[in-house]
């Protein structure tokens, strides 16, 4: 079963689609199989994935609004290496269809189920707002990963955010969970930056991923070419940031594997005696993964 990972933050300008196309292409690199879904009016994340949203035939807006299935609408991205449901202007008019449909919040839920055992990963790239679209991004999704530039406004409109992802869960997705906050836009150079950063991990915790990618002009130079970064240079620092994202997510994944897997075990196998039972083993702290400088 794929994990369906929802990349939001209503805030513009934070490296929300850089963050999905380049975490698409990253998981792809270790033979992953990515789906990444536009969900975003302005079909940047379509457009950095090599496909022109000006001449696709079927969108997102067919599959939220027509019914049309995941097989109807994706386009393969070879450069990027995975599947895409491309969107286009149309997807705005999609919000205004979707207002009077009934179970119009669950309409992305429904539509992917049949294909989720085709992915190892789904990748939903929000609009910058918490409208209808967002909403269907949320219901869908197992997780919500949050890109926070490491600006002064960082932490503008992030309790908001969170707190609608803490509705969703309660109302329709009891089941949605914070994949976690990205550090984007890094400059170790820049105090702010720093103080910004420090902020986010004694607010947040284990919730902060440990990559932090940096400000880095070949990422601001990849979607001119229809490819992402690790396409376009696969040595840059941008590149190596998304990488490390990609094997942390990863990681992250496979250790909860193995607790679920244990606690199963655990509830299935008959009790022991104390005298029996093994002290844990020593665990140790994975160092932050930067490249800045």
């Amino acid at each position: 079963m794929s994990r369906i990972i929802a990349i939001a933050n209503q805030k513009g300008g934070v490296g929300k689609t850089t963050t999905c196309v380049n975490l698409a292409a990253a998981l792809g690199s270790m033979r992953k199989r990515v789906l990444l879904i536009d969900l975003d009016p302005q079909g940047n994340a379509t457009m950095g994935c090599g496909i022109d949203k000006y001449n696709v035939e079927t969108s997102v807006f067919d599959l939220l609004v027509d019914g049309a299935s995941v097989a109807d609408v994706r386009q393969t991205s070879e450069e990027n290496g995975c599947d895409v449901l491309p969107a286009n202007a149309d997807l705005t008019a999609a919000e205004v269809e979707l207002m009077g449909m009934d179970n119009r919040e669950r309409r992305l839920r429904d539509v992917l189920s049949p294909a989720r055992e085709e992915y190892d990963y789904i990748l939903i790239d929000c609009p910058p707002a918490l409208n209808v679209l967002t909403l269907n991004a949320f219901v869908a999704a197992d997780s919500v990963l949050v890109p926070i530039q490491c600006e002064y406004y960082a932490l503008e409109g992030l309790s908001a955010l969170l707190n609608t992802i803490e509705g969703i869960k309660e109302a329709v997705n009891p089941e949605l969970e914070i994949e976690g906050l990205l550090r984007t836009m890094y400059d170790g150079r820049n105090n702010l930056g720093v103080e910004v950063s420090s902020q986010l991990v004694q607010h947040f915790g284990e919730q902060v991923f440990r990559t932090i990618v940096p400000r880095n002009i070949r990422l601001a130079e990849a979607p001119s070419h229809g490819v992402s970064i690790v396409q376009y240079d696969k040595s840059s620092r941008g590149a190596l940031a998304y990488l490390a994202l990609a094997g942390e997510i990863i990681r992250q994944h496979a250790s909860k594997a193995d607790l679920s897997a244990t606690a199963i075990n655990a509830d299935s196998a008959p009790a022991r005696s104390s005298v029996d039972a093994k002290p844990a083993p020593a665990t140790t702290t994975e160092p932050v993964t930067t490249v800045d400088g």
